[in-house]
Protein backbone atom coordinates (compact mmCIF):
# COMPACT_ATOMS: atom_id res chain seq x y z
CA UNK A 1 0.00 0.00 0.00
CA UNK A 2 1.39 3.45 -0.90
CA UNK A 3 2.36 6.09 1.62
CA UNK A 4 -0.47 8.51 0.80
CA UNK A 5 -3.04 5.78 1.43
CA UNK A 6 -1.42 4.97 4.79
CA UNK A 7 -1.54 8.66 5.72
CA UNK A 8 -5.24 8.73 4.84
CA UNK A 9 -5.85 5.73 7.12
CA UNK A 10 -3.97 7.46 9.95
CA UNK A 11 -6.07 10.63 9.54
CA UNK A 12 -9.26 8.54 9.60
CA UNK A 13 -8.16 6.76 12.82
CA UNK A 14 -7.47 10.07 14.59
CA UNK A 15 -10.81 11.52 13.45
CA UNK A 16 -12.77 8.42 14.57
CA UNK A 17 -10.56 7.89 17.64
CA UNK A 18 -10.72 4.16 17.00
CA UNK A 19 -9.44 1.53 14.62
CA UNK A 20 -12.89 -0.01 14.30
CA UNK A 21 -14.51 3.30 13.41
CA UNK A 22 -11.85 4.05 10.81
CA UNK A 23 -12.21 0.53 9.41
CA UNK A 24 -15.97 0.94 8.96
CA UNK A 25 -15.47 4.33 7.29
CA UNK A 26 -12.81 3.02 4.93
CA UNK A 27 -14.38 -0.39 4.22
CA UNK A 28 -11.44 -2.27 5.71
CA UNK A 29 -10.91 -4.68 8.56
CA UNK A 30 -9.64 -3.39 11.92
CA UNK A 31 -6.58 -5.60 11.67
CA UNK A 32 -5.72 -4.15 8.24
CA UNK A 33 -6.04 -0.61 9.60
CA UNK A 34 -3.83 -1.46 12.57
CA UNK A 35 -1.23 -3.03 10.29
CA UNK A 36 -1.02 0.07 8.08
CA UNK A 37 -0.60 2.34 11.12
CA UNK A 38 2.24 0.12 12.31
CA UNK A 39 3.88 0.34 8.88
CA UNK A 40 3.56 4.14 8.90
CA UNK A 41 5.12 4.37 12.36
CA UNK A 42 7.96 2.14 11.24
CA UNK A 43 8.57 4.32 8.19
CA UNK A 44 8.58 7.50 10.31
CA UNK A 45 10.36 5.86 13.26
CA UNK A 46 8.01 7.54 15.73
CA UNK A 47 4.98 6.51 17.77
CA UNK A 48 1.91 8.24 16.35
CA UNK A 49 -0.90 6.78 18.48
CA UNK A 50 -1.47 5.73 22.06
CA UNK A 51 -3.68 2.67 22.08
CA UNK A 52 -5.92 1.30 24.83
CA UNK A 53 -8.71 -1.27 24.65
CA UNK A 54 -11.32 1.52 24.48
CA UNK A 55 -9.57 4.54 23.07
CA UNK A 56 -7.02 5.68 20.50
CA UNK A 57 -5.37 9.09 20.80
CA UNK A 58 -2.58 10.82 18.97
CA UNK A 59 0.77 11.26 20.66
CA UNK A 60 2.34 14.72 20.72
CA UNK A 61 4.24 13.86 17.53
CA UNK A 62 1.13 12.21 16.13
CA UNK A 63 -0.97 15.34 16.72
CA UNK A 64 1.55 17.47 14.80
CA UNK A 65 1.69 14.91 12.01
CA UNK A 66 -2.12 14.71 11.91
CA UNK A 67 -2.58 18.46 11.39
CA UNK A 68 -0.06 18.59 8.54
CA UNK A 69 -1.26 15.34 6.99
CA UNK A 70 -4.91 16.41 7.09
CA UNK A 71 -4.07 19.68 5.32
CA UNK A 72 -1.89 17.91 2.75
CA UNK A 73 -4.70 15.49 1.90
CA UNK A 74 -7.13 18.39 1.57
CA UNK A 75 -4.68 20.15 -0.78
CA UNK A 76 -4.36 17.01 -2.89
CA UNK A 77 -8.14 16.66 -3.07
CA UNK A 78 -8.51 20.28 -4.15
CA UNK A 79 -5.79 19.82 -6.79
CA UNK A 80 -7.57 16.75 -8.14
CA UNK A 81 -10.88 18.61 -8.29
CA UNK A 82 -9.19 21.54 -10.04
CA UNK A 83 -7.65 19.21 -12.63
CA UNK A 84 -11.01 17.57 -13.30
CA UNK A 85 -12.57 21.02 -13.64
CA UNK A 86 -10.00 21.89 -16.30
CA UNK A 87 -11.35 19.08 -18.46
CA UNK A 88 -14.68 20.84 -18.80
CA UNK A 89 -13.50 24.43 -18.23
CA UNK A 90 -9.97 24.57 -19.68
CA UNK A 91 -7.74 27.50 -18.92
CA UNK A 92 -4.14 28.53 -19.50
CA UNK A 93 -1.95 29.64 -22.44
CA UNK A 94 -2.06 28.09 -25.92
CA UNK A 95 0.35 29.24 -28.65
CA UNK A 96 -0.78 28.42 -32.18
CA UNK A 97 0.87 28.87 -35.60
CA UNK A 98 -1.25 28.79 -38.79
CA UNK A 99 -0.20 29.15 -42.45
CA UNK A 100 -1.07 32.70 -43.41
CA UNK A 101 -3.36 32.30 -46.41
CA UNK A 102 -5.01 29.07 -45.28
CA UNK A 103 -5.47 30.60 -41.85
CA UNK A 104 -6.97 33.83 -43.15
CA UNK A 105 -9.35 32.07 -45.54
CA UNK A 106 -10.48 29.07 -43.51
CA UNK A 107 -9.17 29.01 -39.93
CA UNK A 108 -9.60 32.47 -38.40
CA UNK A 109 -13.32 31.95 -37.97
CA UNK A 110 -12.93 28.62 -36.21
CA UNK A 111 -10.20 30.04 -33.98
CA UNK A 112 -12.47 32.92 -32.99
CA UNK A 113 -15.29 30.47 -32.22
CA UNK A 114 -12.92 28.45 -30.01
CA UNK A 115 -11.91 31.62 -28.16
CA UNK A 116 -15.56 32.43 -27.55
CA UNK A 117 -16.36 28.92 -26.33
CA UNK A 118 -13.33 28.77 -23.98
CA UNK A 119 -12.74 32.32 -22.71
CA UNK A 120 -10.24 31.21 -20.04
CA UNK A 121 -7.82 29.82 -22.65
CA UNK A 122 -5.26 32.53 -23.48
CA UNK A 123 -4.82 32.06 -27.23
CA UNK A 124 -1.69 33.47 -28.90
CA UNK A 125 -2.10 32.93 -32.67
CA UNK A 126 0.53 33.64 -35.32
CA UNK A 127 -0.23 33.57 -39.05
CA UNK A 128 2.93 32.98 -41.06
CA UNK A 129 4.13 30.86 -43.97
CA UNK A 130 7.66 30.47 -42.58
CA UNK A 131 8.86 27.13 -41.21
CA UNK A 132 8.02 26.85 -37.51
CA UNK A 133 9.94 24.67 -35.06
CA UNK A 134 7.30 24.02 -32.38
CA UNK A 135 9.72 22.75 -29.73
CA UNK A 136 12.41 25.44 -29.98
CA UNK A 137 9.95 28.29 -30.60
CA UNK A 138 7.51 27.33 -27.87
CA UNK A 139 4.41 26.68 -29.96
CA UNK A 140 1.83 24.22 -28.68
CA UNK A 141 -0.01 23.65 -31.99
CA UNK A 142 1.28 24.16 -35.54
CA UNK A 143 -0.64 23.64 -38.79
CA UNK A 144 1.49 22.72 -41.80
CA UNK A 145 0.94 22.02 -45.48
CA UNK A 146 3.03 19.49 -47.37
CA UNK A 147 4.61 16.08 -47.04
CA UNK A 148 5.79 15.56 -43.48
CA UNK A 149 9.27 14.32 -42.73
CA UNK A 150 9.85 11.92 -39.85
CA UNK A 151 9.36 13.83 -36.63
CA UNK A 152 9.11 13.30 -32.90
CA UNK A 153 5.98 15.46 -32.95
CA UNK A 154 2.45 14.10 -32.79
CA UNK A 155 0.43 14.70 -35.95
CA UNK A 156 -3.17 14.54 -37.10
CA UNK A 157 -4.27 14.93 -40.68
CA UNK A 158 -6.74 17.75 -41.20
CA UNK A 159 -7.45 17.63 -44.93
CA UNK A 160 -6.05 17.00 -48.37
CA UNK A 161 -4.34 19.90 -50.10
CA UNK A 162 -3.99 19.19 -53.83
CA UNK A 163 -2.11 21.74 -55.93
CA UNK A 164 -4.23 22.58 -58.97
CA UNK A 165 -3.54 24.07 -62.39
CA UNK A 166 -6.07 26.83 -63.02
CA UNK A 167 -6.76 29.52 -65.59
CA UNK A 168 -9.56 31.92 -66.40
CA UNK A 169 -11.97 31.43 -69.28
CA UNK A 170 -10.45 34.53 -70.89
CA UNK A 171 -6.93 33.06 -70.81
CA UNK A 172 -8.15 29.73 -72.21
CA UNK A 173 -10.02 31.51 -75.03
CA UNK A 174 -6.91 33.48 -76.01
CA UNK A 175 -4.27 30.77 -75.58
CA UNK A 176 -6.13 27.47 -75.73
CA UNK A 177 -6.50 24.73 -73.13
CA UNK A 178 -3.49 22.43 -72.61
CA UNK A 179 -4.50 18.80 -73.04
CA UNK A 180 -1.28 17.08 -71.92
CA UNK A 181 1.47 18.27 -69.55
CA UNK A 182 4.00 18.80 -72.34
CA UNK A 183 1.84 21.57 -73.82
CA UNK A 184 2.42 23.69 -70.69
CA UNK A 185 5.87 24.56 -72.03
CA UNK A 186 4.18 26.85 -74.57
CA UNK A 187 1.99 28.59 -71.96
CA UNK A 188 2.45 31.48 -69.56
CA UNK A 189 2.64 29.68 -66.20
CA UNK A 190 2.93 32.06 -63.28
CA UNK A 191 5.89 31.37 -60.98
CA UNK A 192 6.00 31.17 -57.19
CA UNK A 193 9.30 32.58 -55.92
CA UNK A 194 8.78 31.82 -52.24
CA UNK A 195 11.15 28.87 -52.39
CA UNK A 196 14.26 27.90 -54.31
CA UNK A 197 12.61 25.20 -56.40
CA UNK A 198 13.01 25.14 -60.17
CA UNK A 199 10.00 26.53 -62.06
CA UNK A 200 8.54 23.26 -63.29
CA UNK A 201 5.50 21.08 -62.83
CA UNK A 202 5.93 17.59 -61.42
CA UNK A 203 2.94 15.34 -61.97
CA UNK A 204 1.61 11.78 -61.88
CA UNK A 205 -0.63 10.43 -64.65
CA UNK A 206 -3.50 7.95 -64.41
CA UNK A 207 -1.11 5.05 -64.97
CA UNK A 208 1.02 6.10 -62.02
CA UNK A 209 3.90 7.41 -64.10
CA UNK A 210 5.67 10.48 -62.71
CA UNK A 211 6.92 13.23 -65.00
CA UNK A 212 8.02 16.87 -65.03
CA UNK A 213 7.65 19.80 -67.38
CA UNK A 214 9.89 22.93 -67.41
CA UNK A 215 7.82 26.11 -67.24
CA UNK A 216 8.15 29.80 -68.01
CA UNK A 217 5.96 32.76 -67.17
CA UNK A 218 5.66 36.51 -67.25
CA UNK A 219 5.07 36.97 -63.51
CA UNK A 220 7.01 35.84 -60.46
CA UNK A 221 5.91 36.50 -56.87
CA UNK A 222 6.23 35.06 -53.39
CA UNK A 223 2.52 35.67 -52.76
CA UNK A 224 0.01 32.94 -53.46
CA UNK A 225 -2.77 35.50 -53.28
CA UNK A 226 -1.17 37.54 -56.05
CA UNK A 227 -0.75 34.43 -58.23
CA UNK A 228 -4.42 33.63 -57.72
CA UNK A 229 -5.50 37.18 -58.58
CA UNK A 230 -3.29 37.17 -61.69
CA UNK A 231 -4.87 33.92 -62.84
CA UNK A 232 -8.38 35.30 -62.30
CA UNK A 233 -7.38 38.37 -64.35
CA UNK A 234 -6.31 36.14 -67.24
CA UNK A 235 -2.56 36.83 -67.02
CA UNK A 236 -1.54 33.18 -67.00
CA UNK A 237 -1.93 29.70 -65.55
CA UNK A 238 -1.44 29.33 -61.80
CA UNK A 239 -0.42 26.20 -59.88
CA UNK A 240 -1.81 26.73 -56.42
CA UNK A 241 -3.03 24.87 -53.31
CA UNK A 242 -6.74 24.18 -53.48
CA UNK A 243 -7.60 26.59 -50.66
CA UNK A 244 -6.56 29.56 -52.86
CA UNK A 245 -8.75 28.57 -55.78
CA UNK A 246 -11.69 26.55 -54.38
CA UNK A 247 -14.11 29.47 -54.28
CA UNK A 248 -13.03 30.75 -57.71
CA UNK A 249 -13.52 27.29 -59.23
CA UNK A 250 -16.96 27.02 -57.68
CA UNK A 251 -17.91 30.48 -58.98
CA UNK A 252 -16.54 29.79 -62.47
CA UNK A 253 -13.87 32.51 -62.32
CA UNK A 254 -11.21 29.82 -62.76
CA UNK A 255 -11.18 26.47 -64.55
CA UNK A 256 -9.29 23.36 -63.51
CA UNK A 257 -6.76 22.30 -66.16
CA UNK A 258 -5.40 18.80 -66.77
CA UNK A 259 -7.72 17.18 -64.18
CA UNK A 260 -6.49 13.68 -65.10
CA UNK A 261 -3.01 14.50 -63.79
CA UNK A 262 -2.04 14.99 -60.15
CA UNK A 263 0.53 17.47 -58.95
CA UNK A 264 3.24 15.32 -57.41
CA UNK A 265 4.07 14.69 -54.63
CA UNK A 266 0.63 15.00 -53.08
CA UNK A 267 0.30 17.30 -50.09
CA UNK A 268 -1.91 17.24 -47.03
CA UNK A 269 -2.71 19.66 -44.24
CA UNK A 270 -1.60 18.44 -40.83
CA UNK A 271 -1.72 19.71 -37.28
CA UNK A 272 1.42 19.07 -35.23
CA UNK A 273 1.82 19.19 -31.47
CA UNK A 274 4.36 18.09 -28.93
CA UNK A 275 4.03 14.53 -27.59
CA UNK A 276 2.87 14.19 -24.03
CA UNK A 277 1.12 11.29 -22.37
CA UNK A 278 -1.27 13.66 -20.65
CA UNK A 279 -2.12 16.43 -23.09
CA UNK A 280 -3.63 19.58 -21.55
CA UNK A 281 -7.35 19.59 -22.25
CA UNK A 282 -7.10 23.01 -23.93
CA UNK A 283 -4.71 21.55 -26.51
CA UNK A 284 -6.78 18.44 -27.16
CA UNK A 285 -9.95 20.50 -27.50
CA UNK A 286 -8.32 22.92 -29.95
CA UNK A 287 -6.90 20.12 -32.11
CA UNK A 288 -10.30 18.38 -32.16
CA UNK A 289 -11.86 21.73 -33.12
CA UNK A 290 -9.45 22.08 -36.06
CA UNK A 291 -10.16 18.53 -37.25
CA UNK A 292 -13.91 19.12 -37.16
CA UNK A 293 -13.53 22.45 -39.00
CA UNK A 294 -11.33 20.91 -41.70
CA UNK A 295 -13.90 18.21 -42.42
CA UNK A 296 -16.14 21.01 -43.69
CA UNK A 297 -13.62 22.56 -46.11
CA UNK A 298 -15.36 22.87 -49.51
CA UNK A 299 -12.95 20.52 -51.29
CA UNK A 300 -13.32 17.94 -48.53
CA UNK A 301 -17.12 17.96 -48.78
CA UNK A 302 -16.81 16.90 -52.40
Amino acid sequence: MDQITRIGIFVAVVKEQSFAGAARRLGMTSSAVSKQIQNLEQDLKIKLLNRTTRHVAATEEGAIYYQRAKQALMDLQEAEEEIHALKTHPRGPLRVSLPQSLGEKYLTGCTARFARAYPHVALDVSLSDRFIDPVNEGYDVVVRIGTLADSSLMTRRLASCPFMLCASADYIERHGRPLVPEELAAHDVLAYSGNSAVHEWRYKDAAGQVGRVPLSGSLRTDSGDMLCRAAVEGIGIAILPVFYVAEHLQAGRLHHLLPDYLTWPERDIHVLFRPNRYQPSRMRLFVDHLVKTASDFPWERG
